[in-house]
């Protein structure tokens, strides 16, 4: 019961949807130096193939990519089925794919409202769904096999940023991912979330640009998260360690949904 083997990926057969880049490449990078195999999946193929080089590079773990196009319902089964083909099981599925739209409340248009909550949400389920088999495949008694969703704080809380749209689509995946849980357990897969705080990622940039200072102010630790800080997370929600952890909502965000505000 050594670290070595409570926290051991090496070898798991991971999928990262939008892990080439922000997030998803924190996450990407720290299965591929701790041995595992990554696949990487998100519609630009270009920053797959980029990230692909470089986690290669490290010369560890395996990065491969399937270019997908989440937005489109279509892709979900060729991201399954190239799956089957190369590695024929699933470990670990990361959904951390996701979108944001922020517009005043009087004008937030319906459009924001179908492209956020179809990618932060409906195609979390369907794909889920589509490599559940895959999942299955992988699971034994003693080693389920891992769903994990990567959520928001502003899923838990209320932001100042009118992000109507996306704040709603990630308190309705937490509560999917416990409804998977409850599903999914019985058939040896475990579904996690990660409600993540602020961490540097192109969804983010603008906002840290302008607000860092203000931000780390309002978490009790002082600052924003970094690639340690969730890839950790997943490797122990993905390890011997995490394999009793079924439904849960961890909230990685340094203290900042439990801060005090007089």
């Amino acid at each position: 019961m050594d670290n070595s083997s409570l926290f051991d990926v090496q070898g798991k057969v991971v999928l990262v949807t939008g892990g080439a880049k922000g997030i998803g490449r924190m996450i990407s990078e720290g299965f591929v130096r701790n041995y595992a195999n990554v696949y990487i999946s998100s519609r630009d193929a270009k920053a797959c193939e980029q990230a692909c080089k470089e986690l290669n590079a490290l010369g560890k773990g395996k990065a491969d990519y399937i270019a997908a196009d989440f937005y489109k319902e279509e892709e979900l089964k060729k991201v399954a089925d190239e799956l089957k083909k190369r590695a024929g099981k699933l470990d670990v599925l990361v959904n951390n794919s996701g979108s944001n739209w922020g517009e005043s409340y009087d004008t937030y248009p319906s459009n924001a409202w179908d492209r956020v909550l179809n990618l932060n949400l409906k195609r979390v389920f369907q794909l889920t769904q589509a490599v559940t088999p895959l999942l299955e495949a992988a699971s034994t008694p003693s080693s389920p096999a891992r769903v994990i969703n990567i959520g928001s704080i502003d899923g838990l809380r209320v932001p100042s940023l009118e992000t109507f749209a996306y704040s709603a689509s990630k308190a309705g995946l937490h509560h999917l991912s416990r409804v998977l849980a409850s599903h999914l357990g019985k058939r040896g897969i475990t579904s996690n979330t990660i409600a993540c705080g602020p961490f540097q990622s192109k969804m983010m940039k603008a906002t840290l640009e302008k607000f860092k200072d203000e931000i780390e102010s309002g978490i009790p630790l002082g600052r924003i998260g970094s690639p340690e800080d969730v890839a950790g997370t997943c490797i122990w929600l993905s390890s011997r360690a995490g394999a009793f952890v079924n439904g849960a909502t961890i909230a990685l965000d340094g203290g900042s949904v439990v801060s005090a505000k007089l």
